[in-house]
């Protein structure tokens, strides 16, 4: 598999009018801002992927009658949902059963078919491969497809039109979709990329530090959205090649920086999304990124499909 920067110019053509543009909010010191991208359709940036995947499929003339499946944590299967309903086909999505019931009721109200096996991550992603063996139906992939990664790369596209001048993006990995698209386009405008992991949930950090792909223990309170226990090719590919600095941050953190969010803008966001601002901001810790004087730096808030329940508290 190949990610180049004309796949996501050709993905920006293709959603362009269908998604929502990405809104940036100022930090109080002028050199940081948000990309508060869990404005998106769907509550994150899958909406990005799944619609550049399903209308492809569909230009091609490759998008069956049996529809599309796909296994989650949640995200990319609302995301999946949503794109679906949208190019009137069916879809079928598989989630471990300790996914959310926050994501569980939206997919039911996007249309979807829904099915919760095993714990993990793998477990529905095995289900949903037999299912579209067995069906015929057409198998997307919440990160690990060129097509996502370059919708998703769609999200720098627009933050680097509205900050042209911008040093740094800081965005949260999970198998490494978004990573993959937002590093592809930022290594063509000459920006760097901070890849933020729990440190209990390091797919591509460890694979980073091995040289290739590796599968790592997931235990993390974010592992909901960033709980993959292999990074992509197209991941490692950027990471190793573009101008990427690789952070991890513990769970106590990423709990700090998402109560911050909130008590400081009150913004509910997801403990995945919250992951990228806790490499700026610390909290039991040092922070993991510190930038430098005059650094402009963007930090993708990119999902929030969370009980906000506990935030008051």
């Amino acid at each position: 598999m190949e990610l180049t920067h004309s796949d996501i110019k050709a993905a920006v053509e293709r959603v362009a009018g269908r998604v929502r543009p990405i809104a940036l909010a100022p930090a109080d010191d002028g050199q940081l801002c948000f990309a508060l991208e869990f404005l998106q359709h769907t509550g994150s940036f899958k909406a990005r992927g799944a619609l550049n995947f399903l209308l492809t499929h569909r230009e091609n003339g490759t998008l069956p009658d049996a529809g599309v499946t796909i296994a989650s944590g949640g995200n990319a299967g609302l995301a999946c949902a949503w794109a679906a309903r949208s190019q009137g086909v069916r879809a079928t999505v598989f989630l471990p059963a300790t996914a959310p019931k926050v994501k569980v009721d939206r997919l039911h109200s996007y249309g979807a078919e829904v099915t919760l096996i095993g714990t993990q991550y793998a477990d529905a992603l095995a289900a949903s491969r037999e299912f579209a063996a067995r069906t015929g139906a057409l198998l997307s992939h919440a990160y690990d497809n060129p097509l996502i990664a370059a919708g998703a790369g769609t999200l720098m596209e627009e933050i680097h039109q509205q900050l042209p001048d911008l040093d740094t993006v800081v965005v949260a990995v999970g198998g490494g979709g978004l990573f993959a698209g937002v590093a592809t386009a930022a290594q063509h405008y000459g920006v760097r990329t901070i890849a933020v992991e729990p440190t209990r949930c390091r797919a591509l950090n460890a694979s980073i530090e091995a040289g290739e792909l590796v599968d790592v223990d997931i235990d993390s309170i974010a592992a909901d959205s960033l709980g993959a226990r292999r990074a992509t090719e197209l991941a490692l590919f950027a990471a190793q090649n573009y101008n990427v600095t690789s952070v991890l941050v513990d769970d106590a953190d990423i709990v700090a920086a998402r109560r911050a969010i909130w008590e400081d803008r009150r913004l509910a966001v997801e403990y995945g999304a919250a992951t990228a601002l806790a490499a700026l901001r610390g909290g039991a810790n040092p922070p993991a990124f510190r930038p430098e004087p005059g650094e402009k730096v963007c930090v993708v808030v990119c999902g929030a499909n969370t009980d906000p329940a506990d935030l008051a508290t």
